[in-house]
């Protein structure tokens, strides 16, 4: 299986900061992406219906022979991982962004962490109950930021609109103090170097893309599963295509994207 691709998925563009860092630190690996671009953004879905669309991207991403499934999106994560690993663990590994990120804080002495994210995953609770229980000590404050994903997809990165919605969430009261700040959805850290500019730099952003891409090397190490080809044949496919999706990916990847799109609900 050594020579099987990392399949990751996401709602959209997200998860190519997870996909772009992986590269980083593993060029040996082909990677499979699946952007659910139809269906974005998942914030604002059912927990039933997000396991139903992981579900179906995990048969995708295994029908291309993966090795791993990456769930790139920390909504997905959040409904979804457990229901992956249920189904599919005899099949592949299967890795969520939420728990490297808790695992990476917990030996850290933090006195307030902050979380933002997608609605679904704000009220899921995910972060705050897993870091409560490693933290007991560390006060943990969320806020839903919904606009964020859908401004990103939508190409609204770098203007007075995007700076705009970012300064009206993230001056919240509910984030003063805070030392640290979880990105809690894989789109963020396209916007990251914004983010810590309203923090003025002070407060450590954590992104989940490098610290899930160091603990997907130790997997691979750990199961004998790396592939050190230098031949890199990657595929990107979305669910629907989107001017923006291309944009982002090339920004990431430059010219080195092979993508299609991949009609998986019909």
């Amino acid at each position: 299986m050594n020579n099987n691709p990392i399949g990751i998925f996401d709602s959209g563009v997200g998860g190519l900061t997870v996909a772009h860092a992986i590269k980083q630190i593993l060029p040996g690996e082909n990677i499979v992406y699946f952007g659910d671009t139809a269906h974005l953004p998942y914030g604002d879905k059912s927990a039933e219906a997000i396991r139903y669309y992981s579900k179906r991207i995990t048969e995708f991403l295994l029908e291309h022979n993966s090795k791993v499934i990456l769930i790139a999106c920390n909504t997905a994560s959040a409904s979804a991982f457990e229901y992956l690993k249920k189904e599919f663990e005899n099949r592949a590994v299967i890795l969520d962004v939420i728990d490297p990120v808790v695992n990476y804080l917990q030996n850290r002495k933090l006195n307030k962490v902050g979380v933002i994210g997608t609605k679904l995953t704000i009220n899921s609770g995910a972060y705050a109950s897993k870091l409560n229980m490693l933290m007991p000590s560390t006060t943990v404050v969320s806020l839903a930021t919904p606009l964020l994903a859908p401004m990103i997809e939508e190409g609204f990165i770098f203007d007075d609109i995007s700076n705009a919605i970012i300064r009206s969430y993230l001056t919240n009261e509910t984030l003063a103090g805070i030392e640290a700040l979880i990105l809690g959805c894989t789109h963020y850290p396209v916007i990251k170097n914004q983010i810590s500019k309203i923090f003025n730099f002070n407060t450590e952003i954590v992104d989940s893309a490098r610290i899930v891409s160091v603990v997907l090397r130790e997997i691979l190490e750990k199961n004998g599963l790396m592939n050190n080809s230098k031949t890199v044949d990657d595929k990107f496919f979305v669910s629907d295509y989107t001017v923006c999706f291309e944009k982002i990916a090339r920004m990431f990847f430059e010219d080195k994207i092979n993508l299609s799109k991949a009609n998986i609900w019909s």
